[in-house]
């Protein structure tokens, strides 16, 4: 096991831990990962040029940010170091920023991933990042590291890169892991590092989804999806309570809670919406010098960027018997949004299951709850609405005029939702509605990977080089270098 490393532990042992306001966005999706900002009122209209309260420029990342009193944190990958960022809610001031040098760097997509994809939490004192390259990191809200928790570099189906980000419950982080080999859902004590516990998760392979917490009966349970599985966790043990099977083997979303009950979506290719071709059509279609097998010489460096995620073993190449594991994995999968009831142990049955959707179900974005019901987007700028209770539709698969894909997930607030697209164009949508009512549609003109934060009268936009924050205070905006830095 990997040793911790402290760092100005006496200051650590003199915190308190302070617990986060309604109003904070503590997290990735805010509050236990929901999307919601209950009090949250950012303006009715704004875009890159208003209500631009101010604009930072920042590194490339598709890590979100978290906005914590008068703080907002975000992870940022710069000079081969991976960073905690810290800005000032006020101007957007960079007041510090803490950096772990890695000895090596988990591989990564190099056009939609990064090192430091995933998002800080806070509980108002701590700020806790992970990385797949070096494992955990910790500071206060000023700046201060406190402890390092060291893991060896994360190997993940195709090179994407790791996509979790931590969970602060309580005294506790909460770190899942699914890597190649040897994944783990980790739980460390959030003012030392010492860990607590550690369970094996033999049966995942990559997943890029972030635990949430679910008070189940009046047990706080880890919830957290996996390869075709979803698992829930006594956060006190690490005891694993229920396991839902027959999920999606592509875990790329993070679980909600509402009106009782816990909510999952999650999609795949190789179902009956997006078949795999047969192994006799993909050599027709790709193995280009006719070897009988396919590689980067036979589709060049692009796409074999997306594809070598289908290499199960690893030899750089995707042969029959790669093809032949993936029908495997995908065969025990189900593409699905499922509301699963408490009370749940062991093998999760039917009686546990409120209902059941199969249609119009994310990639990675993850399910919204808002006022009694769920929203879905996928690519394409496809959405849908359920009745949280039934699963009844309300409306189901319709197309906004933002298409393309999706990787940031919807947020709420304010009776309004807000869809983010991949290139960089927000949807607003009136919450309540019977079919989708589109208020406003925002175009930031580049790449959009992060999910936006809601905090107070602002909403916080993370581009592919620039943090903004918008309120109804904001006119024209006004850049911060990012060289502007106190320590």
């Amino acid at each position: 096991m990997a040793k911790i490393i402290y760092v100005h532990g006496a200051v650590a042992s003199c915190l308190v831990l302070a617990a986060t306001a309604a109003e904070d966005w503590p997290m990735f999706r805010g509050p236990n990962g929901s999307g919601v900002s209950e009090t949250a009122t950012p303006p009715q209209e704004f875009g890159p040029t208003q209500n631009v309260v101010w604009k930072a420029e920042v590194p490339w990342s598709p890590g979100s940010p978290t906005v914590v009193k008068d703080r907002i944190f975000l992870n940022a990958y710069l000079g081969g170091k991976l960073e905690t960022r810290a800005y000032s809610t006020q101007g957007g001031k960079l007041l510090w920023t803490g950096a772990v040098a890695p000895r090596e760097t988990e591989e990564f997509h190099r056009t939609d991933g990064s090192p430091a994809a995933g998002t800080p939490a806070c509980d108002g004192a701590h700020v806790v990042s992970y990385f797949g390259s070096c494992g955990l990191v910790a500071y206060t809200v000023e700046g201060q590291e406190l402890w390092r928790y060291p893991m060896p570099v994360a190997l993940t189906t195709g090179g994407y890169g790791s996509g979790t980000s931590p969970l602060i419950a309580g005294d506790s982080v909460i770190v899942n892991r699914d890597i190649i080999t040897n994944s783990s859902l980790y739980c460390f004590d959030l003012k030392t590092g010492k860990l607590k516990w550690e369970v094996p998760r033999p049966d995942a392979r990559s997943s890029y989804g972030t635990p949430i917490l679910w008070r189940d009966n009046g047990v706080e349970e880890i919830v957290t999806p996996g390869t075709y599985l979803l698992k829930g966790y006594d956060l006190k043990s690490g005891a694993n309570h229920w396991l839902l099977s027959g999920v999606t083997h592509l875990a790329c979303t993070t679980p909600v809670v509402g009106d009782g009950l816990l909510f999952f979506a999650g999609w795949g290719p190789g179902k009956a919406d997006h078949p795999w071709p047969t192994w006799e059509q993909w050599l027709a279609n790709s193995d280009k010098n006719h070897d009988g097998v396919i590689d980067e010489t036979d589709v060049g460096p692009e796409a074999w960027s997306y594809m070598k995620g289908l290499d199960i073993d690893f030899d750089g190449k995707l042969t029959k018997a790669d093809f032949d594991k993936l029908q495997y994995f995908t065969a025990k999968s189900q593409n699905v949004l499922v509301a699963v009831k408490p009370g749940c142990t062991g093998e999760v049955d039917e009686a546990h299951i409120a209902w059941k959707v199969t249609k119009g179900l994310p990639y990675v974005p993850s399910p919204l709850f808002y006022k009694g019901r769920i929203y879905l987007v996928k690519d394409g700028g496809i959405v849908s609405c359920f009745d949280a209770k039934t699963g009844a539709a309300i409306w189901e698969q319709e197309r906004l005029s933002t298409a393309g894909n999706y990787y940031a997930s919807p947020v709420a607030a304010d009776g309004r939702i807000f869809v983010t697209s991949l290139d960089g164009k927000m949807t607003v949508l009136k919450a309540g509605t019977d079919k989708p009512e589109v208020l406003r549609t925002i175009d930031f003109h580049e790449r959009i990977g992060a999910t936006p934060a809601l905090a107070n009268d602002r909403i916080y936009v993370r581009t592919a080089t620039a943090l903004y924050a918008f309120g109804s205070t904001g006119l024209q905006p006004a850049v911060v270098g990012v060289g502007a830095q106190q320590n």
